[in-house]
């Protein structure tokens, strides 16, 4: 049975290398920032800001926390070894469930990307905790090229796109507990009382635009589609062109990276396609950013910083656009305190409800694609065992 003070310990030593790695001049992150930079072509400032926060979040209270919430008063045992499989895009996305896994007890490895920053972050935890020398490790390898056995593992945690992760499958042991996090979209919906003057429309859409252009829209945290009610002092189409310029200025705060030729066609034919539609567009020379009215028909795009506001009367249509278009949601911002909006936006799926300019900065125990964070890696043992 896994001992309480051992997630207690654990907590405790993953807490504190990540309040070395919340110091921008700490030097492990100092290089391994620079590397984000060039795997992923996102700026230094937008690698920085995820960096904050992905840190920012991880303390040992907020784990113990969440591991209480989860498990309660129950007892467990660690599920054995654990293996995760980074994504491409989200930076850091394997060190929160490495984070709980460890804290469950597991020995744990990460597939991780060519930046390294898993195993830098696990070279700091090793100093805070000589145990994790042996139980956290972070390679890299190729899932085409180099043979890796994940049936060796009794839980495998993987991102990545249906294909992928269907691929993965196969490779499993029979009883392995398969941890599967696929390709989702976030919206979000402005409510027509949040919109009394520009004012305060305009903070919202500061926030919004936070949520678009962070990670050039490619996380499942990214606002992929935006509803806005009528019936506000500030119309639809006056938010669409505030929103507009909160975009603009968000991209001096978060500037562009190294763009992809793909991606820049993609965002340029987005953009001459809404102007070939004829509604208002909003955009610039090179396509940094698109802003059109949305139709109900279309889904979204899924291009870097393209966006569709949609005109509504209530939130019956945000679920009925979800349902459409087969949306499989994580997130949606609200604006404004009205449970109906809330209420439909759980019924279509989403996972967590947010602010707008907060989507993309969840807490700890946030449950990523609706699934617990800590009780993934253990087992439950009956109270009645001896």
């Amino acid at each position: 049975m896994q001992r309480r003070s051992h997630s207690a310990d654990a907590a405790a030593a993953i807490g504190d290398a990540a309040a070395r790695w919340r110091h921008s001049d700490y030097p492990p992150r100092v290089r391994t920032q620079a590397r984000i930079v060039e795997r992923t072509g996102y700026s230094a400032p937008v690698v920085e800001y995820a960096l904050d926060r992905l840190f920012g979040s991880i303390s040992a209270d907020a784990l113990l926390k969440t591991i209480a919430s989860e498990v309660g008063e129950r007892r467990f045992h660690s599920i054995g070894r654990v293996a995760i499989i980074s994504s491409r895009t989200t930076v850091g996305v394997a060190v929160v469930p490495a984070a709980f896994a460890l804290c469950a007890g597991c020995s744990v490895l990460v597939k991780d990307r060519e930046d390294a920053l898993v195993a830098s972050f696990f070279e700091t935890l090793a100093t805070e905790r000589d145990a994790f020398a042996s139980t956290a490790r972070a390679t890299q390898w190729n899932g085409e090229r180099d043979a890796h056995d994940l049936s060796a593992y009794e839980a495998v945690v993987a991102f990545g796109g249906d294909d992928a992760l269907r691929a993965i499958v196969p490779k499993l042991a029979s009883e392995a507990r398969f941890i599967a996090y696929g390709p989702k979209a976030s919206i979000g919906y402005v409510t027509r009382e949040t919109l009394p003057d520009e004012e305060t429309a305009t903070a919202i859409a500061t926030g919004a635009a936070r949520d678009l252009v962070l990670y050039n829209s490619e996380g499942c945290l990214s606002l992929h589609a935006l509803f806005v009610e009528r019936g506000g002092r500030v119309t639809p189409a006056d938010f669409t062109r505030i929103l507009a310029t909160a975009v603009q200025e968000a991209l001096v705060e978060f500037p562009l990276g190294e763009r992809d030729a793909e991606a820049v066609a993609r965002a340029a034919s987005a953009r001459n396609l809404a102007i070939f539609r004829g509604g208002p567009v909003y955009s610039d020379a090179d396509a940094n950013f698109v802003i059109e009215t949305g139709s109900a028909a279309r889904a979204p795009a899924f291009t870097p910083r393209v966006l569709a506001v949609h005109e509504v009367n209530g939130p019956e249509e945000l679920e009925a656009y979800v349902a459409r278009h087969a949306l499989p949601l994580e997130a949606c911002a609200v604006a404004g305190d009205r449970a109906d909006v809330c209420d439909a936006a759980v019924r279509a799926g989403a996972n967590r409800i947010a602010l707008f300019g907060e989507m993309q900065n969840p807490p700890l125990s946030y449950a990523h694609g609706g699934r617990p964070r800590f009780a993934e890696f253990v087992r439950f043992i009956s109270h009645d065992a001896p």
